[in-house]
């Protein structure tokens, strides 16, 4: 299995001002978004879970009724990898709609 590169400090820059909604915090790329109810979160939860099945990737998060927060590392990178940055824009993609 191929090693996977955590990306400098500087492409994970570079990649978080191409995202929106998304920031650094606590060394991990992380989006905090509401929606109008539980049903709604729920189902945009379900939508990247089948994402982060088949891309292997999954995310870290939390829901609380309309509110999901995410926060996306890889871990056998011990940092952000551009898998991080691919799934946060294939979210981004899904909200987009």
């Amino acid at each position: 299995m191929a090693t996977i590169a955590p990306l400098s400090d500087d492409e994970v820059q570079s990649a978080l001002a191409g995202l929106d909604g998304w920031e650094l915090v606590d060394a991990k790329m992380r989006c905090e978004l509401s929606f109008a109810n539980f049903s709604e979160a729920w189902g945009f939860m379900n939508r990247v879970a089948l994402l982060a099945e088949t891309t292997d990737h999954h995310p870290e998060w939390f829901n609380v009724y309309n509110r999901v927060h995410i926060d996306l590392t890889t871990h056998d990178a011990g940092g952000i990898s551009q898998r991080d940055v691919d799934m946060a824009t294939a979210i981004n993609e899904m909200l987009a709609g």
